[in-house]
């Protein structure tokens, strides 16, 4: 049995690992986003100019008149002191061709007090890399790759990493099964025999296994890395992995199973269907009106935050609007905010989604991404994030080498042997 799960981590962590140290370096990084995004670009985060800011409504259609070929799809309504107000946007149709116009930047970067466009960027994009890029290269390659659609799937790239998430969950039970002093000195357990270890001092023969021994040759020092620092974090590295399971294949396995268990309840995109392509530029209701419908709409909804944030979605004709104060945009615990959804057509209401509310089962999926995050514990969470995502790097890194090491020494080996061989044959 040991040997048998011996190869299963073998084979399973070989075959991760490089995914794995990619996702935990960049991991490590992104849990600060905002904060590299201002450091690396303040030239676009931050607004020059001292005054009274426009109205973010004035300012769309300002942006919008400049350059009729764009569409905005997502309007701050106010923005932090001394910062720029971020929209995003989408080219609107070519009249010759019906094919959206190519802007060549997706995120437009507006001084709210004078209006002037301080530059733009297309957030997330694959190539080139640039300063103004950097931040959405490294948040996308960790659960896309920037791997194109293939073979007419559209998210394989999230689903690849969503199935190495997936490996790595299971994987964590399988060494950490591996450490136990019984499955280092035998192939099976019987509960006589541990009861007897026990009372031999069975804990005294683990503990080497969570203690890293400074001396020793490079081999020795990376196993006990490897075996100890994955003891000692391996509650929050299963975590880790289990949420970016959930993340990455929310859709096609992690819900279903989920709902399989309790019942969870759907967001009013989820039960309303994609409108055709012709029509999903046709709003017959603008931002401005939505904004007076989701003001008004507070009070019957219980909600005491002002509207944050405004959004298009052009695949279903609606609008989201989003309630929080600039700057708190992340939420609670960083489940996100009230949101109420509006179809752009006639300004019907839709209803709307509140974090940390519902069913058993809709406050274990809320919880994925503030866990994964870390932003459900704050700053001291996003520290511990990061902190792990470098432990991952190192763990993976460590296996290949234990596993480089040993390799080399079978290969060195059974070459001494087929010449002790040949030589006694020749004798």
């Amino acid at each position: 049995m040991r040997y048998l799960l011996v190869l299963v981590h073998r084979w399973v962590g070989l075959s991760i690992a490089g995914f794995l140290v990619l996702a935990g370096a960049t991991g490590a990084v992104i849990s600060w986003d905002h904060e590299l995004d201002e450091l690396l670009n303040p030239h676009l985060i931050f607004a020059p100019t001292v005054g009274s800011p426009q109205s973010a409504l004035t300012l769309k259609d300002s942006v919008e008149s400049r350059d009729p070929r764009r569409q905005v799809t997502y309007l701050p309504i106010a923005t932090e002191p001394g910062h720029s107000l971020q929209m995003y946007m989408e080219g609107r149709p070519d009249p010759q061709t019906g094919a959206p116009y190519e802007l060549g930047y997706n995120q437009l970067f507006v001084d709210p007090v004078s209006g002037n466009e301080l530059g733009s960027r297309n957030w997330g994009a694959a190539w080139p890399i640039t300063r103004e890029t950097l931040v959405s290269f490294l948040y996308k390659l960790h659960y896309t790759l920037h791997l194109p659609p293939m073979w007419g799937v559209q998210d394989w790239g999230t689903w690849l990493m969503g199935g190495v998430a997936l490996l790595w969950t299971l994987d964590s039970f399988v060494g950490f099964y591996l450490t136990l002093p019984t499955a280092r000195k035998s192939g099976h357990v019987r509960a006589p025999a541990v009861a007897r270890r026990l009372a031999r001092g069975w804990w005294s023969r683990w503990r080497p296994a969570w203690i890293v021994k400074t001396t020793g040759t490079g081999y020795r020092i990376a196993v006990d890395i490897h075996r100890a620092l994955g003891l000692w974090a391996w509650c929050a590295l299963l975590v880790m992995a289990f949420t970016g399971f959930s993340l990455s294949l929310f859709r096609p396995v992690f819900l279903p199973v989920v709902e399989l268990i309790s019942t969870t309840t759907p967001s009013p995109i989820a039960v309303r269907a994609p409108v055709p392509a012709t029509q999903r530029t046709r709003t017959l209701v603008d931002f401005a009106r939505i904004l007076q419908l989701a003001s008004a709409n507070q009070d019957e909804s219980g909600i005491t935050a002002p509207v944050g944030a405004i959004g298009y979605i052009r695949d279903f004709a609606t609008y989201r609007v989003s309630y929080f104060r600039p700057g708190e945009e992340h939420g609670t615990g960083g489940a996100g905010v009230p949101e109420t959804y509006w179809d752009a057509s006639n300004g019907a209401y839709l209803g709307m989604t509140t974090p940390w509310s519902g069913t058993a089962a809709d406050l274990f999926v809320q919880s994925q991404l503030p866990v994964h995050s870390g932003r459900i514990l704050g700053v001291p969470g996003r520290i511990i994030i990061s902190l792990m995502g470098a432990l991952v790097a190192v763990l993976a890194t460590t296996g290949v080498l234990i596993w480089w090491r040993k390799y080399k020494a079978r290969s060195l080996r059974d070459a001494r042997r087929v010449s002790a061989e040949g030589t006694h044959a020749a004798g």
